[in-house]
């Protein structure tokens, strides 16, 4: 079974900086676009940053400059560091990553979801 685990979610007062982890496991032969998103509440979920598998990035305007998203696929993880932190990045944070995995009839690919990280950020 393959999961998204995420990690690395808190409190943090404003202007400073967290770092989020996201590991897979499970049956998975290669990983390919990976990235974080955020839901505030009454908000929809929202993309924050995405790092494809030759390690292009995109992010979103609200977070350019602050936020940097890697990945490390011997480790089958992708990261988010999130520096100056500001009361409007609360939020439920979540991976989500393009995965091809192993099946009964052979390599399949799938998009799956972390359970979510909560991040706090208070003045």
């Amino acid at each position: 079974q393959v999961q998204l685990v995420e990690s690395g979610g808190g409190s943090v007062q404003a202007g400073g900086s967290l770092r989020l982890s996201c590991i897979a496991s499970g049956s998975i032969l290669s990983i390919n676009t990976m990235g974080w998103y955020r839901q505030a509440p009454w908000m929809q979920r929202e993309l924050v940053a995405v790092i494809t598998g030759g390690g292009a990035t995109n992010y979103a305007d609200s977070v350019k400059g602050r936020f940097t998203i890697s990945r490390d696929d011997a480790k089958i993880t992708v990261y988010l560091q999130m520096n100056s932190l500001d009361l409007e990045d609360t939020a439920v944070y979540y991976c989500n990553g393009n995965l091809q995995i192993r099946t009964n009839w052979g390599p399949k690919s799938y998009s799956y979801w972390g359970q979510g990280t909560q991040v706090t950020v208070s003045s």
